[in-house]
């Protein structure tokens, strides 16, 4: 739990930021009292909608619960894209007059301020729209050295972040599970922040899970959310519905006769909730055997890739980024992370990071669409 300091803090930067943006637009907007009040309005609104969403889950009930943080999200996403685009606005200001002349200073104020509105509604909409669509089918081919005829085009359905919880309920994983299957992959691998809430909260929403269906299995292991919400009480349960929980371990496939190696390790901060629990690359490939042609890892964050690939493996797969999910916070997860999306490669280990299949915290996707991987293994030339 963070600290009462770290609260105060930020709530006040988050209050700071309200004022800000409210003083910036709402004098421009228009000279009545009326609108510029309900400007002010909204932007305490907002200030304390946004941290009720992220401590809803405290709520006794859970139907209260879900429509404020369904509506504080909404607002965190709407905050996002207008203190983006004040911040716009602002440098505009300083540049466009010293261009154009002061004669156009005062309609600048107030068509930059109404485009600032118009634009943040358009984005928080779209971006609504791209979040809540089913995610796509995205193929990649991963060239594997020395690859046998047995496991060419061994296909392997990874789906990633999908955060069930206050916005992301039964229905929407379901469209998923059915989507996965009618990929008919030699597995699924489900790499990490499944949910966002207690089992007691969630397990009538995640029992979809128990629906996917795949030659060889079902394979999960945790992200950091699961350790926010109780991760034994969700690996008990993620087992009870069928699937196949990695932990720092490994499991030997046998495909037309060749052997692959599919371990997984639990999230890369584990061990900050749990010291017996810290993730382990190598420790996960112990003993597997000499034998095995593919040796995959799935772990949740991609800053696991140095270790895996000390430990030896071919093919990392990975999550958590969510690819930035929307400008510009994409520009800041490379300051965490390694890798943001896509196939990438570090010595002899191919990693492939997802997007995510769900999203986290506003129901909002801009420049980084949800997926849903179907991964194919080929000889490399």
């Amino acid at each position: 739990m963070p600290s009462r300091i770290t609260v105060i803090f930020v709530l006040s930067v988050l209050g700071a930021l309200h004022a800000w943006i409210g003083w910036r637009l709402a004098p421009a907007l228009s000279a009545d009292g009326v609108v510029q009040s309900l400007c002010a309005l909204y932007m305490v609104l907002s200030w304390f909608l946004i941290p009720g969403a992220l401590l809803s889950r405290n709520m006794k009930s859970q139907v209260w619960a879900d429509r404020l943080s369904w509506v504080g999200m909404l607002a965190m996403g709407l905050f996002s894209s207008l203190l983006l685009l004040t911040l716009v606005r602002e440098v505009l200001l300083l540049v466009l007059p010293w261009l154009s002349g002061a004669l156009l200073r005062e309609e600048l104020h107030t068509w930059s301020a109404q485009a600032v509105v118009i634009g943040a509604l358009a984005l928080t909409l779209l971006g609504f729209i791209n979040a809540r669509r089913l995610a796509a089918v995205v193929d990649v081919e991963v060239p594997i050295r020395n690859l046998p005829a047995a496991l060419q085009g061994f296909t392997i359905a990874q789906i990633s972040d999908i955060h069930v919880g206050p916005t992301i309920k039964r229905k929407y994983l379901r469209a998923i599970v059915d989507k996965v299957n009618g990929l008919n992959a030699d597995m699924v691998a489900i790499t990490g922040d499944l949910v966002d809430g207690s089992v007691r909260q969630l397990a009538e929403h995640t029992a979809p899970l128990a629906q996917l269906r795949a030659r060889h299995g079902v394979y999960f292991v945790t992200g950091n959310h699961e350790y926010y919400s109780d991760a034994v009480a969700w690996v008990a349960e993620v087992r009870r519905l069928g699937l196949t929980v990695l932990m720092n371990e490994h499991v030997v496939l046998q495909h037309n006769g060749a052997a692959l190696v599919v371990a997984g390790v639990t999230d890369y901060t584990a061990h900050h909730f749990d010291p017996t629990q810290r993730s382990d690359p190598q420790a996960a490939i112990n003993h597997a055997p000499a034998d095995s042609h593919v040796n995959i890892l799935l772990a949740h964050q991609p800053r696991s890739a140095s270790a895996a690939a000390d430990a030896g493996f071919d093919l990392q797969l990975s999550g958590h980024t969510h690819g930035g999910q929307f400008f510009p916070w994409n520009l800041f997860v490379p300051m965490q992370q390694p890798y943001v999306a896509g196939l990438n490669k570090l010595r002899d280990l191919w990693i492939y990071t997802s997007r995510g299949t769900g999203y986290w915290g506003p129901p909002k996707r801009l420049l980084a669409p949800s997926e849903i991987t179907r991964l194919r293994l080929v000889a490399a030339p």
